[in-house]
């Protein structure tokens, strides 16, 4: 059964229809905004505080989520793939808080994002060859950057031969694979009970017998259980939000942190620069603009406990130059047939 955008949405659906608009968030029932090419607009829409409740409530009976005082916060997945977040007082001051995050590009490829000047053909088949060659992927990039668009079409590069399980906290992701397991979080009931974090979801992936995963986004202390799976040979890929590839590696340094205090720099420091090959840094420009701003490596060498990072590809804010890196594992695009010289030089 579809979304029925009318019947779901009333006032709002017209913005929910309205392919131009990314986002579409509610302050109050009087201050209602959208946002068109990464920038906002506060629209003439009036509302009440009843019609948000309404709006709300209709929109969780698909996401099997649930709003109450003892949950103030939900974040659910919408069936035409936008992702909802609401807030409720106490924890905002009077109004629901209410966020509908639209995904329009979220079924290209990367051929699709190279024609849209997202990145350069050169760049576009790069990554290509990494995902066939299974190296491990980190997407950095900031909020409404693009990081989960190009997280879904990396991933529609991967051998449709390969077995991915998918960890993300709420459906996003929607690779076109023969084989895909996708996993989900769960929160904690009224008693207080069943909650099924990351953590435990990339436990479990591993005993699926996947071929690659892929975690939506590492924000806690999943961080040191994804770095021990792509450690012990398994590819994969996720997304974290950093201003810079390498902010991005000290993040995913001191995000293993929170897993203990048997946890040190010095353990992560060399797992990190053995586990991660390659990090896309992802950018919204003040035009609204979305664009792969650099593409770094990892030479898997560390000194001072950080991981030692080299730009491949960087955008000077009009074409792209070459860094002094060199592509990880040359081994393994010899292996699929991928030879470095065609495609990577420049």
């Amino acid at each position: 059964m579809e979304l029925d955008l009318d019947i779901t949405f009333g006032a709002i659906a017209p913005f929910m229809s309205d392919p131009t608009i990314e986002e579409i968030w509610i302050n109050s029932p009087e201050r209602i905004f959208i946002a068109r090419a990464g920038k906002s607009e506060l629209t003439n829409l009036l509302l009440t505080s009843e019609e948000v409740r309404n709006i709300v409530e209709r929109a969780l009976m698909w996401g099997g989520r649930r709003l109450d005082l003892s949950h103030p916060f939900v974040d659910a997945r919408l069936p035409d793939g936008s992702r909802l977040h609401v807030a409720i007082p106490e924890i905002t001051a009077q109004h629901w808080a209410v966020n509908i995050r639209k995904h329009l590009m979220r079924s290209m490829s990367l051929n699709d994002l190279v024609n849209r000047r997202v990145m350069s053909p050169q760049i576009g088949k790069a990554l290509t060859y990494s995902v066939q060659a299974g190296l491990n992927i980190l997407v950095s990039g900031g909020t409404q950057a693009g990081k989960t668009t190009l997280l879904n079409a990396l991933a529609g590069a991967i051998p449709r031969t390969e077995r991915l399980v998918t960890i993300e906290e709420v459906f996003e992701l929607s690779p076109q694979l023969p084989d895909v397991v996708q996993l989900q979080t769960r929160s904690a009931n009224l008693q207080g009970e069943g909650e099924i974090p990351l953590r435990r979801l990339i436990k479990e992936s591993l005993r699926m017998r996947p071929s690659r995963i892929i975690v939506g986004e590492v924000r806690e202390a999943e961080a040191l259980d994804l770095l021990i799976a792509l450690n012990s040979g398994l590819p994969g890929m996720g997304t974290l939000h950093a201003n810079s590839p390498r902010d991005a590696i000290i993040k995913l340094q001191t995000l293993p942190l929170l897993a203990g205090e048997n946890i040190s720099h010095k353990f992560i420091a060399p797992t990190v620069a053995s586990a991660i090959d390659l990090i896309v840094h992802v950018s919204l420009d003040s035009q609204g603009f979305r664009r792969i701003k650099e593409v770094a490596a990892l030479t898997g060498r560390y000194e001072n406990d950080r991981a030692e990072v080299e730009t491949l590809w960087l955008w000077n804010g009009n074409e792209y130059e070459r860094g002094i890196g060199a592509p990880p594992h040359p081994d393994k695009f010899m292996a699929i047939g991928a030879p470095l010289t065609q495609w990577w030089s420049g």
